[in-house]
């Protein structure tokens, strides 16, 4: 056999030992317990958040973790929300409401009250929403399916303490151009 005629035959062997090694398997069949998950989304608890949504306990080797940082915008006013993600995918909208280990949404609050689903990592709270004093700004963890991403037993998140001062009237009064004197 010439060098001509093995290398097709090796490519060909090559092709077929990496199809069969895929298609080995059941046969379409599934033994118990088996998921269409390659890696485990975690266990679901009986403990749940104040709106009623499961935690989804994972463990702490590898789990997703989150930061948040907020900064006032002073050139429109408002707050920029930057969220930074660690073992962790924001799911785009209309993905399918199933855990899947690392992925989902981020909700934020403010002062415990639900402000938006974060899909991106960044958000900008409106000038005027927080009035003057010290706010909580938290960012938690969800699967797709709602539950709350959790580490022993604590749901994981990150928050950041905002103070909202009032603003001064020389800044909140619009600027006008200068005019020259009258006569």
């Amino acid at each position: 056999m010439s060098w001509t005629r093995t290398l097709p035959a090796a490519l060909a062997v090559c092709v077929l030992l990496l199809t069969g090694s895929v298609g080995c398997g059941s046969g379409g069949t599934r033994d118990a317990g088996e998921t269409d998950s390659p890696a485990p989304a975690g266990k679901v608890l009986d403990h749940t958040d104040d709106d009623g949504r499961h935690y989804r306990e994972v463990a702490k080797k590898g789990a997703p973790e989150v930061g948040v940082e907020v900064q006032p915008d002073a050139a429109r006013g408002g707050w920029d929300v930057r969220v930074k993600l660690a073992r962790f995918t924001l799911s785009p909208s209309g993905t399918a409401q199933k855990a899947v280990a690392g992925r989902g949404v981020a909700r934020l609050y403010v002062d415990g009250q639900q402000v938006a689903d974060l899909r991106r990592p960044s958000y900008r709270i409106p000038a005027g929403y927080l009035p003057h004093g010290t706010h909580e700004v938290t960012v938690r963890l969800y699967a797709d399916d709602t539950t709350v991403w959790a580490v022993e037993g604590r749901p994981v998140e990150a928050t950041a303490d905002v103070t909202a001062s009032e603003r001064s009237p020389a800044a909140s009064a619009p600027a006008s151009p200068s005019r020259p004197p009258s006569p």
